[in-house]
């Protein structure tokens, strides 16, 4: 399989992706002595995605454009949000809030954080304060009040025994520099002994990413094509205090997707996976691709792009309904910086830190 990987990058590129392995066996006599071959379709990926954005060239990206006067069209725009905020509000009154109340509540909606849920988070606040309570007051206990309620997730200290550490997730999310941001940290601050492992046959440019970063940190790596090369690299590596696992990003609604990975990969004691997800993806979109990885008992996530939006009710939402952890955030594509591990507080203060700017 190496030597047809090669040989693919030579003819196709790295954007190359595998569409089917198929194992055939040719010659011999009489059902014997048959001589077995791996038979590999391949194709350019049309739509690659570039992970190598710098920061520079995202800042021109996102940076936006002032015209010196709106078009009619914008004009249009305006007003059909404008109309669009205002039937909202009304709706809202429904909700038999006080206009305090209410307009903190409108603010974790823009936030992205689901209805249900905003609601649920005000009403406890307040039904403690039945007396005249600030606006800013309101927002000091809602802060205080959302950070007790990430306190109270199952602590991730049960989990430290884990050697195995699986990254999956959604394509584009990152999860090999994220992967190999954490492993620094591992290397550089903690003193642990990491190995690689990767599962990622679809695309050849993820397992040369890999690489180069296993260079760059003095770690060994090993390629799983299979559920038993998977395995014999666990083993190889049990000697190291940890083994860090990066997965294909594929489209998580594919079924078979999620199943690949299932037999692929081993989920027991010793065994933790990190659920990558991206904060610029919309939030019923986070909301499915965790309902899809949750076969892998998914029990961690991280955020990426956390630099790249300023909605952030999306952490509140998957950490609080699911019960999760929230073990990193990431902030750009530096490596090893730009990743974050947020105390309570930080997501609190993430979440409702624009709320007086607004």
């Amino acid at each position: 399989m190496p030597e047809i990987m090669l040989k693919i990058r030579e003819d196709l590129g790295p954007d190359a992706v595998i569409l089917k392995t198929n194992e055939i066996k040719q010659g011999g006599f009489l059902g014997f002595f048959q001589r077995k071959k791996l038979e590999v379709v391949a194709t350019l990926d049309s739509n690659p995605i570039d992970e190598t954005i710098t920061n520079e060239k995202k800042n021109s990206i996102f940076k936006p454009r002032v015209s010196e006067e709106k078009t009619d069209q914008a004009l249009v725009l305006q007003e059909l949000q404008q109309l669009k905020n205002l039937i909202h509000s009304q709706h809202k009154t429904e909700l038999n809030l006080s206009p305090d109340f209410l307009l903190v509540y409108n603010y974790l909606v823009e936030q992205e954080v689901e209805e249900n849920l905003a609601y649920e988070l005000i009403e406890t606040i307040e039904q403690e304060h039945t007396s005249n309570i600030s606006l800013q007051d309101i927002v000091e206990q809602l802060r205080a009040h959302i950070a007790h309620q990430l306190q109270e997730l199952p602590s991730q200290k049960s989990t430290d025994r884990a050697q195995i550490i699986h990254f999956v997730g959604p394509t584009g999310v990152g999860k090999t520099t994220t992967l190999a941001k954490i492993a620094s940290d591992y290397i550089l601050n903690k003193q642990k002994k990491i190995a690689f492992i990767t599962t990622d046959t679809y695309r050849i440019a993820a397992i040369d990413q890999l690489k180069t970063y296993a260079k760059i940190l003095q770690v060994p790596v090993e390629v799983a094509y299979t559920k038993e090369d998977y395995l014999q690299a666990v083993e190889k590596f049990s000697i190291y205090d940890y083994i860090f696992v990066d997965t294909a990003g594929r489209n998580f609604r594919e079924q078979t997707f999620i199943k690949d990975l299932e037999q692929t990969i081993n989920l027991h004691e010793r065994t933790k996976t990190f659920l990558v997800l991206s904060l610029t993806a919309k939030q019923n979109d986070i909301q499915d691709i965790f309902n899809c990885f949750k076969p892998l008992q998914i029990e961690h996530v991280i955020f990426t792009k956390v630099d790249e939006t300023r909605q952030f009710g999306s952490i509140l939402n998957i950490a609080l309904q699911h019960r999760v952890q929230v073990d990193y955030l990431t902030n750009g594509q530096d490596v090893p910086s730009d990743i974050i591990r947020p105390t309570e507080q930080y997501i609190s203060e993430l979440v409702l830190g624009d709320f007086f700017n607004e």
